[in-house]
């Protein structure tokens, strides 16, 4: 089982020193570009690694592959999963498209929100930001580059919505948060890749205590989750990071949705906000 789990680059570097020098050639190569792997036959890979056929042949097999093929079906899952050292290929060297002009990044950044924007429903939205105002508590959950999303949401909800909360905070478990859910809450987990193993057990355990569960993804994710509301975004990026600007327009809409339907009291309680600011001339 742990086999299956290591990465393509973990597994080379664990066998590095035991390479014969041709095996070594062809390492060094797959480490220095090992995106590039999905993309290559085994004959291309071996004339521009300079080994044998043959080489490549040992060199996979060693690596704990059936075949070339499994493993470059093992890089296109990491790829696919939004490894940035897969991601930067060749094509990111001297001589490639320039993936860092403002252009292709705003470009790319427009085209983001508007392929997220036009799947959203208005009627699904109203729909979240009811659950939301009418929940207990609203628990929203982020690891990795998910967690300063969560924590952007939580902030912008907390306008309106004293009981958000984001989770796990440093030094906490999820099971401390879990134990503490209910079917009258509301949980919103931001599932951007890179997602961490534990990830599905997460959400399947929250999705028990809290039918109301909302999943933010990127578009192409094709885990099924339990959830009652699945919002995907478009995240692609000219470089090898991924573009959150999607995310964010989506919050956004989520929390001005919230703003709209909370009303009078809504209004009543940005207002104490507001007089708390200027008490303690906060700001």
């Amino acid at each position: 089982m742990q086999a299956t789990r290591k990465s393509f680059v973990g597994r080379i570097r664990e066998q590095l020193d035991q390479l014969s020098p041709s095996e070594r050639r062809l390492a060094e190569f797959a480490l220095d570009f090992p995106g590039d792997l999905a993309g290559y036959t085994a004959s291309e890979l071996a004339g521009l690694a300079n080994v044998s056929n043959a080489t490549v042949t040992r060199f996979v097999r060693r690596m704990g592959y059936a075949s070339y093929d499994d493993a470059r079906k093992h890089v296109r899952s990491e790829k696919s999963a939004g490894s940035p050292l897969l991601l930067a290929g060749t094509e990111s060297g001297p001589g490639a498209a320039d993936t860092g002009s403002l252009g292709a990044h705003l470009q790319q950044g427009l085209a983001n929100l508007g392929a997220t924007y036009r799947r959203l429903s208005e009627a699904q939205l109203r729909e979240i930001a009811e659950a939301i105002l009418n929940a207990r508590k609203v628990w929203i959950v982020g690891f990795r580059s998910s967690q300063p999303l969560a924590l952007y949401l939580r902030w912008q909800l907390l306008q309106i919505v004293p009981s958000a909360q984001a989770v796990p905070g440093a030094g906490e478990t999820m099971g401390e948060h879990l134990a503490g859910m209910t079917e009258d809450d509301v949980v919103i987990v931001l599932a951007l890749r890179r997602r961490v193993r534990e990830l599905p057990s997460v959400v399947a355990q929250a999705a028990k205590a809290c039918p109301r569960l909302l999943y933010i993804t990127e578009q192409g994710a094709t885990t099924k989750v339990p959830a009652r509301w699945v919002l995907r975004c478009d995240v692609q990026a000219p470089g090898v990071l991924d573009n959150h600007a999607a995310v964010i327009g989506l919050c956004h809409l989520i929390v001005t949705q919230v703003m709209e339907l909370a009303g009078t009291p809504g209004r009543r309680h940005l207002g104490l906000v507001e007089a708390f600011h200027d008490a303690l001339d906060e700001l």
